[in-house]
Protein backbone atom coordinates (compact mmCIF):
# COMPACT_ATOMS: atom_id res chain seq x y z
CA UNK A 1 0.00 0.00 0.00
CA UNK A 2 1.41 3.18 -1.32
CA UNK A 3 2.49 5.72 1.40
CA UNK A 4 0.94 4.30 4.16
CA UNK A 5 0.16 0.39 5.91
CA UNK A 6 -2.09 -2.25 4.90
CA UNK A 7 -3.65 -3.16 8.10
CA UNK A 8 -6.21 -5.34 6.05
CA UNK A 9 -3.73 -7.48 4.44
CA UNK A 10 -3.87 -10.20 7.57
CA UNK A 11 -7.37 -10.70 6.90
CA UNK A 12 -7.36 -10.62 3.08
CA UNK A 13 -4.54 -13.45 3.61
CA UNK A 14 -6.67 -15.09 5.73
CA UNK A 15 -9.37 -15.25 2.61
CA UNK A 16 -11.02 -19.05 1.63
CA UNK A 17 -11.11 -18.17 -2.03
CA UNK A 18 -9.43 -16.98 -4.78
CA UNK A 19 -9.43 -13.19 -4.77
CA UNK A 20 -8.66 -12.74 -8.61
CA UNK A 21 -12.11 -15.13 -8.92
CA UNK A 22 -14.12 -12.80 -6.80
CA UNK A 23 -13.12 -9.38 -8.70
CA UNK A 24 -15.06 -10.91 -11.59
CA UNK A 25 -18.03 -12.32 -9.65
CA UNK A 26 -18.15 -8.62 -8.19
CA UNK A 27 -17.63 -6.91 -11.83
CA UNK A 28 -20.29 -9.35 -13.60
CA UNK A 29 -17.47 -10.06 -16.13
CA UNK A 30 -14.49 -10.01 -17.29
CA UNK A 31 -15.00 -7.61 -19.72
CA UNK A 32 -16.46 -5.32 -16.93
CA UNK A 33 -13.84 -6.07 -14.39
CA UNK A 34 -11.16 -4.52 -16.75
CA UNK A 35 -13.25 -1.51 -17.88
CA UNK A 36 -13.91 -0.46 -14.30
CA UNK A 37 -10.09 -1.55 -12.95
CA UNK A 38 -8.90 0.83 -15.95
CA UNK A 39 -10.99 3.89 -15.32
CA UNK A 40 -10.46 3.44 -11.50
CA UNK A 41 -6.72 3.85 -12.11
CA UNK A 42 -6.94 6.84 -14.94
CA UNK A 43 -9.46 8.42 -11.73
CA UNK A 44 -6.72 7.08 -8.52
CA UNK A 45 -3.58 8.89 -11.05
CA UNK A 46 -5.33 12.32 -11.33
CA UNK A 47 -4.77 14.81 -8.55
CA UNK A 48 -8.37 16.61 -9.81
CA UNK A 49 -10.38 14.24 -8.60
CA UNK A 50 -8.94 14.37 -4.79
CA UNK A 51 -11.09 13.93 -2.04
CA UNK A 52 -9.71 13.41 0.89
CA UNK A 53 -10.29 17.05 2.41
CA UNK A 54 -13.31 17.00 1.19
CA UNK A 55 -15.46 16.57 4.68
CA UNK A 56 -13.85 19.76 5.47
CA UNK A 57 -15.16 22.19 2.44
CA UNK A 58 -18.16 24.65 3.36
CA UNK A 59 -21.01 24.46 0.78
CA UNK A 60 -19.46 27.48 -1.44
CA UNK A 61 -16.47 25.72 -1.98
CA UNK A 62 -17.68 21.91 -2.56
CA UNK A 63 -20.19 23.47 -5.49
CA UNK A 64 -17.19 24.63 -6.63
CA UNK A 65 -14.56 22.13 -6.38
CA UNK A 66 -17.59 19.78 -7.97
CA UNK A 67 -18.00 21.90 -10.50
CA UNK A 68 -13.97 21.84 -11.63
CA UNK A 69 -13.98 17.78 -11.17
CA UNK A 70 -17.26 17.72 -13.26
CA UNK A 71 -15.39 19.66 -15.96
CA UNK A 72 -12.17 17.76 -15.65
CA UNK A 73 -14.22 14.36 -16.22
CA UNK A 74 -16.14 16.05 -19.27
CA UNK A 75 -12.63 16.84 -20.66
CA UNK A 76 -10.96 13.66 -20.03
CA UNK A 77 -14.19 12.01 -21.76
CA UNK A 78 -13.66 13.57 -24.61
CA UNK A 79 -9.95 13.69 -24.79
CA UNK A 80 -9.27 10.12 -24.50
CA UNK A 81 -12.43 9.55 -26.93
CA UNK A 82 -13.90 7.21 -24.15
CA UNK A 83 -17.30 5.07 -24.58
CA UNK A 84 -20.46 5.94 -23.00
CA UNK A 85 -19.42 2.55 -20.42
CA UNK A 86 -16.14 4.35 -20.04
CA UNK A 87 -17.63 7.65 -19.17
CA UNK A 88 -20.16 6.27 -16.72
CA UNK A 89 -17.53 4.33 -14.94
CA UNK A 90 -15.32 7.49 -14.86
CA UNK A 91 -18.34 9.73 -13.18
CA UNK A 92 -19.35 6.71 -10.85
CA UNK A 93 -15.51 6.69 -9.77
CA UNK A 94 -15.26 10.29 -9.57
CA UNK A 95 -17.43 9.82 -6.31
CA UNK A 96 -18.61 13.37 -6.26
CA UNK A 97 -22.21 13.75 -7.00
CA UNK A 98 -23.14 16.71 -9.58
CA UNK A 99 -25.10 18.48 -12.19
CA UNK A 100 -23.69 15.88 -15.04
CA UNK A 101 -25.41 12.80 -13.12
CA UNK A 102 -28.78 14.54 -13.46
CA UNK A 103 -27.67 15.14 -17.19
CA UNK A 104 -26.79 11.79 -17.81
CA UNK A 105 -28.68 9.73 -15.39
CA UNK A 106 -32.00 11.13 -15.74
CA UNK A 107 -32.51 13.99 -18.48
CA UNK A 108 -30.90 12.39 -21.65
CA UNK A 109 -32.64 9.21 -20.76
CA UNK A 110 -35.83 10.71 -20.37
CA UNK A 111 -35.44 11.87 -23.65
CA UNK A 112 -34.30 9.25 -25.10
CA UNK A 113 -37.18 7.22 -23.67
CA UNK A 114 -40.08 9.17 -24.33
CA UNK A 115 -38.83 11.36 -27.13
CA UNK A 116 -39.83 11.11 -30.95
CA UNK A 117 -37.45 10.88 -33.35
CA UNK A 118 -37.70 14.99 -33.86
CA UNK A 119 -37.17 15.46 -30.50
CA UNK A 120 -34.13 13.41 -30.36
CA UNK A 121 -32.41 14.99 -33.18
CA UNK A 122 -33.48 18.62 -32.05
CA UNK A 123 -32.21 17.67 -28.13
CA UNK A 124 -30.24 15.24 -27.85
CA UNK A 125 -27.48 16.69 -30.47
CA UNK A 126 -27.33 19.65 -27.73
CA UNK A 127 -27.28 17.47 -25.02
CA UNK A 128 -24.64 15.15 -25.87
CA UNK A 129 -22.24 17.69 -26.41
CA UNK A 130 -23.49 19.86 -23.42
CA UNK A 131 -24.24 22.63 -25.74
CA UNK A 132 -27.38 22.44 -23.14
CA UNK A 133 -27.75 21.31 -19.32
CA UNK A 134 -30.60 19.52 -18.33
CA UNK A 135 -31.98 18.26 -15.11
CA UNK A 136 -34.92 16.91 -13.85
CA UNK A 137 -38.04 17.75 -12.39
CA UNK A 138 -40.68 15.31 -10.84
CA UNK A 139 -40.93 15.27 -7.45
CA UNK A 140 -43.34 18.57 -5.87
CA UNK A 141 -43.54 19.77 -2.39
CA UNK A 142 -46.85 17.76 -1.96
CA UNK A 143 -45.66 15.11 -4.32
CA UNK A 144 -42.71 12.25 -4.08
CA UNK A 145 -42.94 9.37 -5.81
CA UNK A 146 -46.77 10.09 -5.95
CA UNK A 147 -46.75 10.98 -9.75
CA UNK A 148 -50.10 10.59 -10.04
CA UNK A 149 -50.72 13.22 -7.34
CA UNK A 150 -48.34 15.44 -9.38
CA UNK A 151 -50.32 19.16 -9.36
CA UNK A 152 -48.64 21.17 -12.01
CA UNK A 153 -50.49 21.78 -14.53
CA UNK A 154 -49.39 22.03 -18.82
CA UNK A 155 -52.58 23.52 -20.65
CA UNK A 156 -52.93 23.43 -24.42
CA UNK A 157 -54.00 25.83 -26.47
CA UNK A 158 -55.35 25.00 -29.85
CA UNK A 159 -55.52 28.68 -31.23
CA UNK A 160 -51.92 29.43 -30.18
CA UNK A 161 -50.44 25.82 -30.55
CA UNK A 162 -48.88 26.75 -27.37
CA UNK A 163 -48.64 24.82 -24.16
CA UNK A 164 -48.78 26.80 -20.34
CA UNK A 165 -47.13 25.57 -17.42
CA UNK A 166 -48.18 26.53 -13.94
CA UNK A 167 -47.90 25.78 -10.81
CA UNK A 168 -51.25 26.61 -9.61
CA UNK A 169 -50.07 25.54 -5.64
CA UNK A 170 -48.03 25.99 -3.05
CA UNK A 171 -47.67 22.19 -2.86
CA UNK A 172 -46.87 22.00 -6.57
CA UNK A 173 -43.63 23.83 -6.58
CA UNK A 174 -41.20 21.56 -7.96
CA UNK A 175 -38.83 20.40 -5.52
CA UNK A 176 -35.13 18.88 -4.84
CA UNK A 177 -34.27 19.67 -8.21
CA UNK A 178 -30.43 18.62 -8.65
CA UNK A 179 -28.19 20.80 -10.49
CA UNK A 180 -31.27 22.91 -11.21
CA UNK A 181 -29.65 26.07 -8.92
CA UNK A 182 -27.18 27.25 -10.88
CA UNK A 183 -26.18 25.45 -13.29
CA UNK A 184 -29.00 23.39 -15.81
CA UNK A 185 -30.36 25.19 -18.60
CA UNK A 186 -33.01 22.57 -19.36
CA UNK A 187 -35.49 20.56 -17.59
CA UNK A 188 -37.83 17.70 -17.98
CA UNK A 189 -40.77 18.93 -16.35
CA UNK A 190 -43.45 16.30 -15.55
CA UNK A 191 -47.16 17.32 -15.21
CA UNK A 192 -50.64 17.25 -15.92
CA UNK A 193 -51.72 17.64 -19.59
CA UNK A 194 -54.89 19.61 -19.76
CA UNK A 195 -57.09 20.66 -23.02
CA UNK A 196 -60.54 21.69 -23.30
CA UNK A 197 -60.50 21.11 -19.51
CA UNK A 198 -59.84 17.47 -19.68
CA UNK A 199 -57.31 16.11 -17.75
CA UNK A 200 -54.90 13.56 -19.73
CA UNK A 201 -52.84 12.52 -16.63
CA UNK A 202 -49.24 12.81 -16.12
CA UNK A 203 -46.70 14.10 -19.04
CA UNK A 204 -43.24 15.04 -19.71
CA UNK A 205 -42.46 18.60 -21.18
CA UNK A 206 -38.68 19.81 -21.86
CA UNK A 207 -38.69 23.42 -20.80
CA UNK A 208 -35.85 25.86 -20.95
CA UNK A 209 -35.06 27.24 -17.91
CA UNK A 210 -32.14 29.89 -18.24
CA UNK A 211 -31.39 32.09 -21.22
CA UNK A 212 -28.18 31.02 -22.91
CA UNK A 213 -27.01 34.36 -23.11
CA UNK A 214 -26.73 35.61 -19.77
CA UNK A 215 -27.80 32.17 -18.03
CA UNK A 216 -30.29 34.53 -16.15
CA UNK A 217 -33.75 32.79 -15.11
CA UNK A 218 -35.88 33.02 -17.99
CA UNK A 219 -39.79 35.52 -17.74
CA UNK A 220 -42.11 33.08 -16.06
CA UNK A 221 -39.93 30.93 -13.87
CA UNK A 222 -38.80 31.78 -10.11
CA UNK A 223 -35.94 29.63 -8.80
CA UNK A 224 -35.38 29.56 -4.61
CA UNK A 225 -32.80 27.91 -2.60
CA UNK A 226 -33.72 25.05 -0.46
CA UNK A 227 -30.31 24.86 1.55
CA UNK A 228 -27.96 21.82 1.88
CA UNK A 229 -29.22 18.44 1.38
CA UNK A 230 -27.63 15.60 4.48
CA UNK A 231 -24.68 13.86 2.06
CA UNK A 232 -25.13 15.78 -0.86
CA UNK A 233 -23.83 19.14 -0.30
CA UNK A 234 -22.24 19.45 -3.32
CA UNK A 235 -25.30 19.28 -5.26
CA UNK A 236 -27.45 22.40 -5.62
CA UNK A 237 -30.91 21.65 -4.13
CA UNK A 238 -33.32 23.77 -5.38
CA UNK A 239 -37.17 24.82 -5.75
CA UNK A 240 -38.98 25.82 -8.80
CA UNK A 241 -42.48 27.63 -9.75
CA UNK A 242 -43.63 28.34 -12.85
CA UNK A 243 -45.86 31.01 -13.05
CA UNK A 244 -47.62 31.15 -16.55
CA UNK A 245 -45.04 30.09 -18.48
CA UNK A 246 -45.49 29.52 -22.25
CA UNK A 247 -43.63 27.15 -23.81
CA UNK A 248 -44.44 25.42 -27.61
CA UNK A 249 -46.26 22.46 -28.84
CA UNK A 250 -43.53 20.83 -30.24
CA UNK A 251 -41.40 20.10 -26.63
CA UNK A 252 -43.91 17.68 -25.74
CA UNK A 253 -42.81 14.35 -24.81
CA UNK A 254 -44.44 10.94 -24.16
CA UNK A 255 -45.15 8.97 -21.44
CA UNK A 256 -45.66 5.31 -21.31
Amino acid sequence: MDGGVDHLADERNKAEFHVDDMKLVWAGSRHSFDVSNRVSRLVAADPVFEKSNRAVMNRKELFKNTLRKSVHAWKMINELRLSDEEAIKLRSFMDQPGFMDLHWGMFVPAIKGQGTEEQHKKWLSLANKMHIIGCYAQTELGHGSNVQGLETTVTFDPKTDQFIIHSPTQTSSKWWLGGLGKVSTHVVVYARLITNGKDHGVHGFIVQLRSLDDHTPLPGITIGDIGMKFGNGHITQWTMVFLCLIIFAFLEIKCS
